[in-house]
């Protein structure tokens, strides 16, 4: 060719259908910097410093609602607003981006993989990126504005709030709730409706259908009456999110139930109600109705291992997925029978696709642990609240015990990273993985290692 050009020279970061996706992300985390940074957005007098404006744009983004400023006191309107629309265009993102790589990713498979796809999908026609990013938008949109219906009637008509600054609260909560973003315009989140079921029961629900993921709400849309006929992807996703809430609001109630600091200081309805939303935020939004600080180690613990599971693939929530979690129990369970294939719901799962689920879930502890370490030997803290913390930035979680605000430059950049990797590097390792399943034309001779 002309000048020696070759036909694939062009940007190597676009060769890769993930890496525009980082990209995007990264740019949106810096232009976000840039307006929390004017002056116009803190409510005091001056600039914000160039740390918390970024720590604020990337947890925005990232959907992980993490802070170390009070977003109600320091923010100004237009501050606030900014972060508003930056929960919405993380949360959109996300969805469309996971969305449309599994589309392209589909598309790259060859014959045999788009066989399997569509055997997997059981004929589903997913329709192009135009159609599929008007469903995700009109979906969220309408949902949002459900949920801030609720809210802004209650603050508005039951709490006697200003219809104004029902709107607003209501609108923001809205969005930071189904983006499973966990931002929150007051000071102690959302301590002040503990017991107060008219307002969290339609943020939990907002967190819920958010964190199924666009692909299961595609399917139940399409096919709401048969359940046979689902997919083993929106078995195992609606399979194990109920699973996880039974154990999470048993478990949370009852250790809390006699903490007076937390729970124990409500009544019996009052316990029961903080118990299942403290079950349902830990799966990736930073909402609260109990000061964390006060739990007891063992909740502390198993709010650990829900906020690193998160919720659906595709969905606004972080952490390793339902679906990983899921995947793994059954190679557990097939390897302790003696079975040599893995099944779930009648349907062999793919070596593949457990090779991919064991990948993500060792690298996500190894993220973890790294972050862990690195806070605790850069800043004066326990094991307990450093792994909390890097668990909810890397699950994009966002609930805190108080430690992020204290932490040093270096230990709010190790969130800041372990936030930036966990909304997107999950994503893009997936994709990665799924590009690179080839299949190879010989075999190595075999060797059992001892294990165990």
């Amino acid at each position: 060719m002309p000048g020696g050009a070759r036909p694939s020279a062009r940007p190597r970061v676009l060769r890769h259908p993930g890496r525009p996706v980082v990209a995007a992300f990264a740019g949106a985390i810096l232009l976000g910097t840039a307006l929390l940074s004017t002056s116009a957005a803190a409510a005091g007098p001056g600039n914000a410093p160039f740390q918390t404006a970024l720590f604020t744009a990337t947890s925005a983004v990232t959907v992980t609602g993490m802070t170390t400023v009070d977003t109600a006191g320091y923010w100004s309107p237009f501050g606030q607003g900014v972060i508003l629309a930056l929960c919405q265009i993380g949360g959109l993102g996300i969805v469309t981006s996971a969305s449309l790589l599994f589309l392209v990713v589909a598309r790259r498979l060859g014959l045999r993989g788009r066989l399997a796809t569509q055997v997997e999908t059981q004929g589903r026609d997913l329709g192009g990126g135009r159609g599929l990013i008007l469903f995700i938008v009109g979906f969220t949109l309408a949902v949002e504005a459900l949920i801030a219906a609720f809210l802004v009637g209650r603050l508005w008509i039951g709490l006697d709030e200003p219809f104004g600054t029902a709107l607003w609260e209501g609108t923001f909560h809205a969005v930071t709730a189904f983006t499973d973003a966990g931002f929150s315009l007051y000071p102690d989140s959302l301590a002040g409706f503990a017991t107060d079921g008219w307002f969290l029961l339609p943020i939990a629900a907002g967190i819920i259908v958010g964190g199924l993921g666009f692909p299961v709400w595609l399917e139940l849309r399409s096919r709401p009456a048969s359940p046979s006929r689902w997919s083993l992807h929106t078995k195992l996703t609606l399979a194990m999110t109920g699973a996880l809430l039974v154990v999470g609001v048993v478990a949370i109630t009852a250790l809390e139930w006699t903490n007076p600091l937390t729970l124990g200081a409500e009544s019996p309805a009052g316990r029961v109600l903080g118990g299942f939303f403290s079950a349902v935020a830990p799966r990736t939004a930073g909402f609260s109705v109990v000061d964390y600080a006060h739990m007891g180690t063992d909740s502390l613990l198993v709010t650990d291992m829900l906020m690193f599971v998160g919720g659906g693939s595709a969905s606004t929530a972080g952490g390793i997925k339902v679906t990983t979690l899921a995947i793994l129990f059954l190679i557990v369970w097939a390897e302790l029978r003696g079975e040599r294939e893995v099944v779930g719901f009648g349907r062999g799962i793919p070596a593949p696709v457990l090779r991919q689920a064991l990948t993500v879930a060792v690298i996500a502890i190894n993220a973890v642990v790294l972050g862990t370490l690195a806070v605790i030997a850069t800043n004066d803290v326990d094991l307990s609240s450093a792994l909390f913390e890097c668990v909810s930035a890397f699950s994009t979680a966002g609930l805190s015990i108080g430690l992020a605000p204290r932490l040093d430059g270096v230990g709010q950049a190790i969130l800041m990273i372990l936030m930036f990797l966990g909304r997107v590097g999950p994503l893009t390792l997936g994709v990665a993985l799924v590009l690179r399943d080839r299949e190879r034309l010989f075999t190595h001779p075999e060797e059992r290692p001892l294990v165990g």
